[in-house]
């Protein structure tokens, strides 16, 4: 049995009992522990056939349920109730969260849309120490229901499980659709859907996933791995917190980086650890090149420079290997995306001091304005941002400024 706890939810505690390889039950422990709500985890015996049961604090079993199940019995889902607000902000990573504190804060009607839990990929973090007021660190699930508190202390408006499938831009307003119906207006929006993991793009990955595979650190998966032999890909900031995380529970960590050094976007602090862990094995040179496995997985085969291929058992892998922007809801909308799906926004929009064709205004983009009047982009999502978690919060502080003028321009 393992717990895992949270302080800022301390009377929540929801009960999780299942198989360990069962993919929903993977998604509710890893939303739950994003989400800052303690959690009990019961494994079934090994032999035991058992379907998954989520008993909530109330008492109540959920039978096979799922996420957006879970997420409702919590009181996390809710409804929109304006016809129109004056700024929507579509992500709830470190950039949507800090934009709608300061807007709300500001006397903004704000609404504030996420697909899944809060935080981003800030929030699978196990923990942020370089971040400004945390000398200690602070776990990134932590920092995200922080944030989250705060802006519903000022009145934002937090719409979980919530994703959009369509955005028009007409009459001064932001016009989407939702999947689950509803639809949002707004007089300006901010755009902080920041970026999704990257995959290995390998045989059997999709049908492993949340059966031995995860994206991420993998934080609630990380109690589950004592005694193992566990495998991390990448060699970023996010592959060695979840290394020094993993190295905590596991017997061995072995962490694969392609390139002959760690990233030089690696924290020096975080790379000296990696270097002085006894239970980690640091491969340069190295991939994933192939997975086996039937109801979960059983190997990974791991390929050198040379071309060498070795099969290793494992039954944990977790995949850090960066991530493509959430963008995708913009491909039928006038906004410019570079080639590899960032929104393009400020000066960078500009070709020798001229805005794009399609711009309106009479004046340049705003900076952290996309080519749509009005809509902003923050964070990992925008085009050459810095990824870092105090960058995307001051550009989601900073976009909230420049919505201030183009709201009083239209007013």
């Amino acid at each position: 049995m393992s717990r895992e706890k949270i302080s800022t939810r301390p009377n929540n505690l929801v009960e999780i009992s299942g198989t360990r390889d069962d993919p929903q039950a993977y998604e509710i422990r890893d939303f739950l522990k994003r989400s800052g709500v303690e959690f009990r985890w019961q494994e079934t015996p090994d032999g035991d056939s058992h379907d998954l049961v989520v008993k909530m604090a109330d008492g109540q079993n959920l039978s096979k349920p799922t996420v957006r199940d879970v997420a409702e019995k919590l009181g996390f889902v809710v409804k929109p109730t304006r016809k129109e607000y004056d700024v929507s902000i579509y992500g709830a990573g470190p950039a949507g969260l800090s934009a709608a504190v300061y807007a709300a804060s500001e006397g903004l009607s704000t609404v504030l849309i996420e697909r899944s839990a809060v935080g981003g990929q800030a929030g699978t973090t196990s923990m942020i120490e370089n971040y400004l007021g945390f000398p200690d660190g602070i776990a990134g699930a932590d920092l995200a229901e922080r944030a989250r508190q705060q802006a519903l202390k000022f009145g934002v408006e937090i719409l979980m499980m919530r994703e959009g499938i369509k955005a028009e831009f007409h009459g001064g307003r932001i016009w989407a659709d939702l999947a689950d119906g509803n639809s949002m207006v707004a007089r300006a929006n901010i755009c902080a859907t920041g970026v999704d993991w990257r995959r290995l793009g390998l045989e059997l990955e999709e049908n492993l996933l949340g059966r031995g595979i995860y994206y991420g650190a993998g934080a609630s998966e990380a109690p589950l791995c004592k005694d193992e032999h566990v495998f991390v890909v990448g060699g970023g900031n996010s592959a060695g917190q979840a290394v020094m995380h993993l190295a905590g529970h596991a017997k061995k960590v072995t962490m694969l980086v392609r390139n002959d050094a760690l990233a030089a976007s690696m924290s020096s602090y975080l790379s000296k650890r990696i270097e002085q862990a006894k239970n980690v094995e640091v491969l340069f040179n190295s991939e994933i090149s192939a997975l086996d496995g039937g109801e979960s997985l059983g190997r990974v085969q791991v390929r050198n420079k040379d071309g060498k291929e070795a099969w290793t058992d494992t039954n944990r892998l977790f995949v850090t290997i960066g991530g493509v922007p959430h963008t995708e809801w913009a491909k039928d909308t006038p906004i410019i995306r570079d080639r590899g799906g960032y929104l393009v926004t400020g000066p960078d929009l500009m070709e020798m001091g001229k805005a794009p064709e399609s711009w309106p205004l009479d004046r340049a983009p705003h900076f952290l304005e996309t080519s749509v009047p009005g809509s902003f982009a923050a964070g990992d999502v925008r085009a050459r941002s810095i990824k870092r978690v105090a960058t995307a919060s001051g550009e989601g502080a900073m976009a909230v400024s420049f919505v201030h003028h183009y709201l009083a321009e239209t007013a």
